[in-house]
């Protein structure tokens, strides 16, 4: 063993705690009294340091133990070690506690500007520690993040499933959204039929979304006059409110878009959007993951689609 690695072995922590009291204190009592320790107790301990390092660490002087020279070397040490472990023992509580740690996010482009920011803003009011990255992209792209454990949690719709995945299906109430001023707003709840002649905004073909909109229509005999094409519920939301058709979308949607002045009506027959939230199985989750994971589904609570 190295002259390095045995001293390294021999200095203790307590030593250093002992040694930056006494000589801020100037006294064996007075150190003793800061660290809740008795004064034969820190005595042994700065004598110990002493003998580790072959130094003499203080002298008396009218009744006040002074630093050494050799010791005032020391002590900027002493204090840089004892502030980084003070950080680290700090770090590990906030962990515990879920204050602090790293958080990766991936989304639908969609989620990323309605309802997940609010959830996050109050997820991180009590950990302002945790470090966050929010990625939007495609469904594909989430999907290799996740399987990479690239990120924590993943946000998706209507995802089709994989085995290296944990998937939490969330079915969420959809309704009709109208332009202000629309006639249909005087009813209390809007059928196909009601939209046989107007203007449809909706999601891509291929969407499952969509296709269950589709067979709503075609249930009730009435073929949908198709507008727009869009993978953004929000994007609907938006040409809705300015006059450009009808849409049928998340309840999520239409609250955050309320604003602009659309109008939400029940749609019948009852069409959900399944949101999917998904974290990896092949390697253990972050607590702060999983934290934020039911964070997330409890937000959802008031726009769950009755499970019957």
């Amino acid at each position: 063993m190295t002259d390095r690695a045995a001293l390294g072995a021999e200095v203790r922590l307590r030593q250093l705690e002992a040694f930056q009291a006494v000589a801020q204190t100037g006294s064996y009592t007075r150190a003793a009294d800061l660290l809740g320790i008795s004064q034969p107790a820190v005595s042994r301990l700065v004598h110990s340091l002493s003998a580790a390092t072959g130094l003499t660490l203080f002298n008396r002087a009218a009744g006040v133990a002074e630093p050494t020279p050799e010791a005032r070397l020391l002590l900027a040490e002493a204090g840089r070690v004892l502030e980084t472990v003070a950080g680290f023992e700090q770090l590990h509580r906030d962990i515990l506690e879920q204050r602090a740690g790293q958080l990766h996010i991936a989304c639908l482009p969609g989620f990323a500007t309605t309802h997940l920011p609010g959830v996050l803003a109050d997820f991180l009011r009590s950990r302002p520690q945790v470090q966050v990255t929010l990625e939007p992209d495609r469904p594909e792209r989430i999907l290799d993040w996740i399987i990479a454990d690239n990120c924590d949690v993943g946000l998706t719709s209507d995802f089709p499933g994989h085995p290296a995945v944990h998937a939490r299906r969330i079915p969420v109430r959809t309704v009709c959204i109208l332009p202000p001023g629309h006639p249909l707003a005087a009813q209390d709840e809007i059928v196909p039929a009601d939209l046989r002649h107007e203007r449809l905004i909706h999601t891509k073909p291929d969407d499952p979304f969509f296709q269950s909109v589709q067979a709503a229509f075609q249930q009730c005999g009435v073929t949908p006059a198709t507008g727009v094409e869009t993978r953004q519920f929000g994007a609907a939301c938006r040409l809705v409110a300015e006059g450009f058709g009808v849409s049928i979308v998340s309840v999520l949607d239409a609250q955050e878009f309320a604003r602009t002045g659309i109008v939400s009506r029940p749609f019948f027959p009852r069409v959900h959007h399944n949101l999917d939230v998904l974290h990896s199985r092949l390697s253990r989750s972050s607590m702060i993951g999983l934290e934020f994971i039911d964070a997330f589904v409890a937000s959802l609570s008031h726009a769950r689609a009755d499970p019957a």
